[in-house]
């Protein structure tokens, strides 16, 4: 079918949805918009599903939904008996119907489903899975989208979002059904009466609680350093969480920002929801000023990543994701050998994106540093291969750049609830020293070096943009540059054909990482410039690292680097 042959079909079919229906009445004079709606299927990628809340083929709604769900239920039906599915959401526009829409399916497929009474964090999704001994699981989040965005994460019955493998056997069950024809469905009042439905008991949610406190070193100096924290949970997922747990390590000076308290899908005090947006956390920062908190705190809807700000005279400072993971790996190493609670032969998890400081200290405390590609399912696959060899306990603190980190083995993603009190706990415990937050930031690269990193991302909507991404990307690898803002190129790795190439020997070297559509230039000075395309937003994202012996002299580098690095992709 044609897009206004679609169109036609999404009138007359989509009629459960009142919303939808307004939206299809309102573009029907319109070509363009109905070509954006219905000139492709929403794909269902390594991840799931992600993509603006509408009317259409290439929407989220309740069809689009159904039509993965039933894959995914076909798929679940055809590689376990007895099957069940775990299914949490968070606070964004439509994601309670969608997340009722997909345990209707579940569950008319003869699936367990076990479901959240209220939105809850991308984090204890993955534990209830693994807590629940589930075949998978569903979340329902955009994660730090804007507003119009909404998303549908599946998870493994390791609780680790599905691997490459898996995702292309789902997919091939949902491209064999029809949208409107194909999925089965009962009612979600019938499937919680029949028993196929069921509430996610308050005795698991507990249970992460205790998991997320056993990975606490120095709690118990937490209540007496008189922490002061003001919070904001950007009207998503955290506020219960995290509060929750930052009460239990005995923190009790908690001032939460109230626009941004309670759950609100609109984000109407901040468009973009992202604690690695500098605006995301205005309110934050202007609540700061007045409260004076040691710290700030802000966690992204579904409450996976977390950023934080602290102060520096009257001013705050927000701290990069890689400078917290930073700070956090080098804790974490230096108190639990003081403790003697070190593993025999220690892990720790980065991705090929974030920073290079974390290197030098795995190097320092003799820690095996695994690198992997960039999304924290593979930090989750890695753990995963610890725990089949058993050796999970060797595995001490996992992260990337974008605001992610993971310690302990009791969920594999990201967990900004956990990284919150860890977060708190090492700014209560160098207050204990007399130092602040900034002050171990200076120590650390005192002691390593200083390592700055940046990110930038470049919109790349609809048809034109997705072509624009490839161009871009096959044009470096046909056209590689020698150099970049005044430095060689020494090193060329293209992660689909999986070679690494020294520019000056031209010996190839094999990455022994699964493929993926990531080029990285490794420049003089221990400088770089990766570039990829987003698998979760229109987005082509460029990370840069830079060194020097002072903060300037990276800032500097830095930006000669960017500049030609723009003009090399014509944004």
């Amino acid at each position: 079918m044609n897009e206004m042959q679609l169109y036609t079909l999404w009138t007359q079919k989509a009629l459960e949805d009142t919303d939808l229906q307004a939206e299809l009445s309102s573009i029907k004079d319109d070509s363009e918009a109905i070509k954006d709606r219905f000139y492709r299927d929403l794909e269902f990628g390594t991840g799931g599903l992600r993509g603006v809340i509408g009317a259409g083929t290439y929407r989220l709604n309740i069809y689009t939904i159904r039509k993965a769900t039933q894959g995914l239920s076909d798929y679940v039906n055809g590689s376990y008996k007895n099957g069940s599915v775990a299914i949490a959401y968070d606070s964004r526009i439509k994601s309670d119907i969608f997340a009722k829409a997909a345990a209707e399916v579940l569950a008319a497929n003869g699936i367990k489903v076990y479901i959240y009474s209220e939105l809850m964090p991308t984090p204890m999704l993955s534990f209830a899975v693994r807590a629940l001994k589930c075949s998978a699981g569903i979340v329902v989040t955009a994660s730090h989208n804007p507003a119009k965005y909404n998303g549908y994460k599946v998870y493994g019955q390791d609780g680790c979002q599905i691997t490459l493998d898996v995702a292309e056997q789902v997919i091939k069950k949902i491209s064999s059904v029809d949208m409107f024809d194909g999925p089965k469905f009962i009612s979600f009042d019938e499937g919680l009466k029949k028993g196929s439905i069921e509430y996610i008991k308050h005795d698991v949610i507990e249970e992460y609680y205790k998991n997320v406190l056993s990975q606490g070193i120095h709690t118990d100096l937490v209540a007496q350093s008189g922490l002061k924290v003001v919070y904001t949970p950007l009207n998503g997922t955290g506020n219960k969480p995290v509060r929750a747990i930052l009460n239990r390590i005995g923190i009790e000076n908690i001032t939460v920002v109230p626009e941004q308290e309670n759950p609100d899908g609109n984000f109407t005090t901040c468009p973009y929801p992202n604690p690695e947006i500098t605006e995301a956390l205005q309110l934050g920062l202007k609540l700061s000023k007045e409260v004076k908190p040691d710290l700030l705190l802000a966690t992204d809807p579904d409450a996976d990543r977390v950023g934080i700000a602290v102060p520096s005279g009257d001013d705050y400072v927000l701290f990069s994701g890689n400078e917290v993971g930073a700070m956090l790996l080098e804790y974490i190493c230096q108190e639990r050998i003081k403790l003697g609670t070190m593993p025999e032969k220690p892990v720790a998890i980065k991705t090929i994106v974030t920073t290079k400081i974390a290197d030098a200290i795995a190097k320092n405390y003799n820690v095996e540093l695994i690198d992997v590609l960039t999304g924290f399912k593979f930090i989750g696959e890695q753990i995963g291969f610890l725990e089949s060899k058993g050796e999970e306990n060797s595995y001490i603190f996992g992260f990337e750049e974008s605001y992610g980190y993971l310690a302990g083995t009791y969920v594999r993603d990201k967990d900004a609830v956990v990284a919150s009190m860890l977060i708190c706990e090492m700014a209560a415990y160098y207050r204990t020293c007399g130092i602040s937050l900034i002050q171990a930031r200076e120590k650390m690269y005192q002691k390593y070096g200083v390592y700055k990193h940046y990110l930038k991302s470049f919109t790349c909507e609809g048809i034109t943009g997705m072509e624009r991404m490839q161009e871009i990307m096959a044009s470096l690898r046909s056209d590689t540059p020698d150099s970049i803002g005044g430095l060689k190129v020494l090193e060329f790795s293209d992660y689909i054909t999986s070679i690494t190439q020294d520019i000056q020997t031209c010996q190839k070297k094999t990455i022994d990482l699964p493929k993926s559509d990531v080029l990285a230039f490794g420049l003089e000075d221990n400088a770089s410039v990766i570039i990829r395309p987003s698998g979760t937003e229109p987005k082509i994202k460029v990370y840069y690292t830079t060194t020097g012996k002072t903060s300037d002299d990276a800032n500097a580098a830095y930006e000669k680097i960017d500049a030609e690095f723009r003009t090399i992709l014509g944004f």
